[in-house]
């Protein structure tokens, strides 16, 4: 049993020593990606930005639609006086015009989606800089985002870490002063 014990207690010491030495190795951050991007001042002109190119595609939506709807309502009127063949024609047309006015809006759903990448990527990748530079320059080894979707991935920080108030400083940006209860 002594022996036992014995064997227990070195196995205990060395993954005690082996945690330490990891400690000094190691050196995690986490920081708020999404926050850091929506500090940025950029970010003011890229809303406005997306925001006149949305206007844009609903207003090329609309008039399409409505040149459908017009389209329809004549074909409507129509219909009575209309022979069997030219009916079918008219109504061929407008299942056409249908499919290109839903492909045309789901086109533009796309088109916004890539316009805003596009609009986002230089700030995206002047965060992505400053992160790698700040965890570079106070000897990081780990960096998390604070959240993945809704998922949060933090599993430990201590509450002084500072890194996204450093990486704040190196982008120049401040951070909001919040108010004390």
């Amino acid at each position: 049993m002594m022996k036992v014990k014995v064997i227990l207690s070195a196995i205990a010491l060395f993954c005690v020593g082996f945690v330490a030495q990891a400690q000094q190795d190691i050196k995690i951050g986490y920081t708020n990606v999404e926050l850091l991007m929506d500090l940025m001042p950029e970010m003011e002109q890229i809303g406005a930005d997306i925001q006149d190119y949305q206007t844009q595609l609903q207003t090329n939506i609309q008039t399409k639609a409505a040149d459908f709807e017009r389209k329809v309502q004549a074909y409507q009127q129509a219909a009575q006086t209309m022979t069997e063949d030219a009916r079918a024609a008219k109504e061929n047309e407008l299942r056409q015009l249908q499919q290109e006015l839903q492909k045309y809006e789901q086109d533009a759903q796309v088109s916004y989606q890539r316009k805003l990448q596009e609009l986002l990527e230089p700030v995206q990748q002047k965060v992505f800089n400053a992160i790698n530079s700040v965890a570079a320059e106070n000897n990081y080894t780990h960096i998390f985002s604070e959240s993945a979707g809704n998922s949060p991935i933090l599993l430990y920080t201590r509450d002084d870490d500072k890194f996204t108030e450093l990486v704040l400083a190196k982008l120049g940006v401040q951070l909001p002063a919040t108010p004390n209860n």
